[in-house]
């Protein structure tokens, strides 16, 4: 039977050796390579959570005993980005962030800190790659954090940042968010919208993976590599602590029980020994792999490159 939220369990969270500052900071680009596969966190800025409000009924206790994932200012820090998957010589793009933005925790929502995008086109020209070049970019779903470079107007006036490229989420998601599109926007991706199904290929290697709770239509994706599988979360978890409270349900999930389930869904995926995960919200550890410690499952961190030598 699981815990209630306000119950953390016995064990204090076990904090891996030296990852102490990884799990409070945003992550930089981060590369690595996944058999025919090059896969880069693309850097665009990040997010503080506020967590006994993100985590509704958690208390003060319950973080005392994670404080290890808690920045100076007592927020979990979510890491905001894109996955660029490169193979032979195409990309695709796994969510977009934020886009240009800057807003102060007294301007935000009561359940987040600061809010701060810019940083992609940066990442990606840090990589080699032209904007150009990305002929596919999928979004887990719709959300602002996820499809701000994409959506927002180009500096030079209305219209996609990604020009040559078809746009990618669930049929779901496009049918539930695509009312509420700018005008120039709606006009813009006519043509270029695709929906897809649970299991649907999106990319070489590339396929979808229904992921349902924090979104109705939220798309998770699975790349495979010979034997080998990464699992592209997006939000149906935003910090390593839910490795280990997968029970614990999220204010802002359109379904919470939905989003539990699923989680723990995910969870059984991942425990697997063929199957590691990407997981872009989570601080500077946003590649690793479940582990199961005394009974318990925590995240381990995937060796990576960082910075401007990662591409």
């Amino acid at each position: 039977m699981l815990s209630d939220a306000h119950d953390p369990g016995p064990r204090p969270d076990r904090t891996p050796s030296g990852l102490g500052e990884r799990l409070h900071r945003f992550s930089p680009v981060r590369s690595l390579d996944f058999g025919e596969h090059r896969l880069t966190y693309l850097a665009d800025g990040f997010v503080q959570l506020a967590p006994r409000a993100w985590f509704p009924g958690t208390t003060g206790e319950t973080w005392e005993r994670y404080a290890a994932h808690l920045d100076g200012d007592g927020h979990l820090m979510a890491s905001v980005g894109g996955l660029l998957v490169e193979h032979r010589g195409r990309a695709l793009l796994i969510d977009t962030g934020y886009g240009r933005r800057r807003t102060e925790s007294a301007d935000s929502y009561p359940f987040l800190g600061v809010e701060e995008g810019g940083r992609l086109p940066a990442s990606l020209a840090a990589c080699g790659v032209d904007v150009d070049a990305i002929d596919t970019v999928a979004f887990t779903h719709l959300h602002e954090d996820h499809v701000g470079w994409a959506f927002s107007p180009a500096a030079d006036g209305p219209g996609l940042h990604f020009r040559r490229a078809r746009y990618v989420t669930s049929r779901y998601e496009w049918a539930h968010w695509s009312g509420t599109f700018p005008d120039f926007l709606a006009r813009e991706l006519r043509g270029k919208a695709v929906g897809v199904l649970d299991g649907e290929e999106v990319f070489p290697g590339v396929t979808a993976w229904a992921t349902p709770g924090h979104t109705d239509g939220h798309t998770s994706y699975v790349i495979t590599s010979g034997d080998r599988r990464m699992l592209v979360l997006g939000d149906a978890l935003h910090s390593a602590v839910q490795i280990e409270r997968p029970e614990w349900r999220v204010l802002v999930d359109a379904g919470r029980d939905i989003a539990v389930d699923t989680r723990l869904r995910i969870l059984k995926e991942l425990t697997r020994p063929d199957t590691v995960g990407f997981a872009g919200h989570f601080a500077d550890v946003v590649f690793g792999r479940v582990v199961t410690d005394g009974g318990r499952h925590r995240w381990e961190p995937l060796a990576t490159t960082a910075g401007g030598d990662c591409c």
